[in-house]
């Protein structure tokens, strides 16, 4: 795996640092624990809307990831996922700084 996201979110995962789908994910932001959240791209327009209001009501930041949700279930050993919750700020902050580094809500 050469992609610097997809790596970080193997090593956040494997540190315990993931909340992974969207009730986990929602349920980590009602908590205060989440970070970010890290959407693919290929949610459903009800998912993102989801996701995006009750991020916006806790004062969680969000950004796309600009992969697949197969490539981003790839990386966790999953299927597939849309929605991973980071609920650790120092990965939080270097998925956003990859995420900002092209000049795009997009990560690298």
């Amino acid at each position: 795996m050469n992609d610097k996201l997809l790596s970080l979110l193997g090593i956040a995962k494997r540190a315990g640092k993931l909340t992974i789908g969207f009730d986990a994910a929602a349920a980590s932001v009602k908590r205060g624990e989440s970070a970010l959240l890290l959407l693919s791209e290929e949610l459903s327009d009800r998912s993102k809307r989801a996701v995006t209001e009750l991020a916006q009501q806790y004062g969680t930041e969000y950004v796309y990831s600009g992969r697949s949700m197969e490539e981003t279930g790839h990386a966790l050993g999953r299927k597939q996922t849309g929605i991973v919750s980071v609920n650790d700020k120092g990965f939080a902050l270097k998925i956003t700084a990859l995420c900002t580094q092209n000049s795009q809500e997009e990560c690298i």
